[in-house]
C-alpha cells in the first residue's frame, strides 16, 4: 500500500446520510477478487443512467472532482454489509481519505486495512466543510474547497485554518503511515518471530 502521511487535496461532497456498501459498490460487481478496476463502478447506480452513460449532475462525474483525493460523506457512511470491495472501489477511484461525522464500524475497519483513511469529525466541523463547498453536493463552481489531513498529528485543517483532531488507533495509524497491511506488518516481524520460536523450543 502507498503510505499516507499528509493528504492535501480538494474534496468533493456527498452529504447523504446512511450510504450503505451496496450503494458504494453494487453487489453485481462483487464477483472479482482483485482490487483494481472497481473504481469505475463506484456509486454505479447513481453515477450512470440505465444506458450506461454518465449522469452529468452526479458529483463524481464533474470535472472538478477528478483531482480530489478526499470524499466528504454524510453520517453513518458505509453501513450495511461488510464487503471489503467498498474501500477497494474508493481507493481505486483515487480517494485516500473519507471524512464523515460517523462510520459504520466494519466499514471503518476495512478502510484501515486497505489504505483508506476514515476521518471522523464532529457534526459542527462537518457542516463547515459542507458550507465551504457551497452548501451542497459537489464543489463550488470556480472555487474548489481544499483540506489538509495530517495523519501523524491526527489533525484535519480547512483552507481558512480551522482545524480539528480525529481519532485513530495506534496500530492502524502506524500501518497507514508506513504503507503496510496486516500481513506486511507480520512479515516485518519474521526475524523476531523466529527468535521467539527458537527460545520457546530450547
Amino acid at each position: 500500500m502507498e503510505p499516507i502521511r499528509t493528504i492535501a487535496s480538494t474534496y468533493v461532497v456527498l452529504p447523504i446520510d446512511n450510504i450503505d456498501t451496496d450503494i458504494i459498490i453494487p453487489a453485481r460487481f462483487l464477483k472479482v477478487t482483485g482490487k483494481t478496476g472497481l473504481g469505475r463502478h463506484l456509486f454505479a447506480n447513481w453515477r450512470y443512467a440505465e444506458d450506461g452513460s454518465p449522469r452529468p449532475d452526479f458529483v463524481l462525474n464533474r470535472p472538478e472532482a477528478a483531482a480530489a483525493r478526499v470524499l466528504l460523506a454524510g453520517d453513518n457512511f458505509g453501513c450495511g454489509s461488510s464487503r471489503e470491495h467498498a474501500p477497494w472501489a474508493l481507493v481505486d477511484f483515487g480517494f485516500r481519505a473519507v471524512v464523515s461525522s460517523s462510520f459504520a464500524s466494519i466499514f471503518r475497519s476495512n478502510c484501515l486495512k486497505n489504505g483508506l483513511l476514515p476521518v471522523a469529525v464532529e457534526p459542527a466541523f462537518h457542516k463547515m466543510m459542507v458550507a465551504a463547498a457551497g452548501g451542497g453536493a459537489g464543489v463550488r463552481a470556480g472555487a474548489s474547497p481544499t483540506v489538509s489531513i495530517d495523519l501523524a498529528a491526527r489533525r484535519i485543517t480547512l483552507a481558512d485554518g480551522t482545524s480539528a483532531s480525529f481519532p485513530i488507533e495506534p496500530f492502524p495509524r502506524y500501518c497507514l503511515l508506513n504503507g503496510l497491511d496486516e500481513l506486511s506488518f507480520l512479515l516485518q516481524q519474521e526475524e523476531a518471530i523466529a527468535a521467539y520460536e527458537r527460545r520457546a523450543g530450547a
